[in-house]
């Protein structure tokens, strides 16, 4: 029967399971501490792990005297939250010699796992001059990556993947882009640069989108000054020129004048 169900899994933005028609929202989680703990496991779902990893993803700086036994409550009360969707418990958050494995179907769906196919995928159709084929999953990863993980929480793996969310959204924004541009949506393709070089203003292709969406929706001087910015802003903090490539984007714009 479980394996007729749709089963989602999201830990960016607000932590949930939602099992059909059954959603459990992350108020319903055992605190903050079952928010990670849960966490921890779905993003090391491949794996067994340790009852000293646990420790350490919940209580990063230093564990209290008590760790052991609030492990155990908060590890009891994930058990109880899987029964309410339907789920076996011990057969879904299995303890053996020390050890947890969150096992999930096959079939389970998990974010951060569909936001990096997605951008894969994304990325492999723009290669094959496919834009049409990365339309959808660039959305996907955009709309997944660009959530918060775990806010309010601190610990190595967690900045781990806040950095690997980061590096999904920088691509998926690229992608976007180039997929406006396909599609003449110029508008978007501007609003996706724009928001890439909020993110990260010496990442160059994300002014190269910017210069071929402003050209492209007509806006040639914008576009020329665009480049501009970035000539400036890249001579002031690295004291180099543009790149080959994005000199080229500058050139093709001017040539259009």
């Amino acid at each position: 029967m479980l394996e007729q169900t749709s089963i989602r899994i999201r830990l960016a933005g607000r932590v949930s399971i939602e099992i059909d028609e059954c959603l459990i929202d992350q108020t319903e989680f055992p605190g903050i501490q079952g928010r990670i703990a849960f966490a921890f496991l779905a993003t090391e779902r491949s794996r067994p792990v340790t009852r000293l990893e646990l420790i350490e993803a919940l209580w990063p700086a230093d564990a209290p005297p008590s760790c052991e036994t609030a492990l155990n409550a908060v590890l009891s009360k994930l058990r109880a939250l899987f029964a309410r969707v339907g789920l076996e418990p011990c057969a879904t958050l299995i303890g053996a010699s020390g050890c947890y494995e969150l096992r999930l179907p096959a079939h389970a769906w998990v974010d951060l796992e569909a936001a990096a196919d997605a951008i894969h995928e994304a990325e492999v159709a723009l290669r094959a001059r496919d834009p049409a084929r990365a339309y959808g999953p660039s959305a996907v990863a955009h709309h997944i990556a660009r959530r918060p993980f775990l806010p309010g929480a601190e610990g190595h793996w967690i900045d781990t993947w806040r950095a690997r969310l980061h590096h999904i959204l920088l691509r998926a924004l690229e992608c976007r882009g180039e997929v406006y541009l396909w599609n003449r949506e110029f508008t978007l393709a501007v609003e996706a640069a724009n928001e890439l070089l909020a993110l990260e203003p010496l990442r160059e292709s994300g002014h190269r989108l910017l210069m071929r969406g402003l050209a492209g929706a007509g806006n040639t001087a914008e576009a020329l000054s665009a480049y501009e910015r970035c000539r400036r802003l890249i001579a002031r903090q690295l004291g180099v020129d543009p790149s080959r490539q994005t000199k080229a984007v500058y050139e093709e714009v001017l040539a259009s004048v």
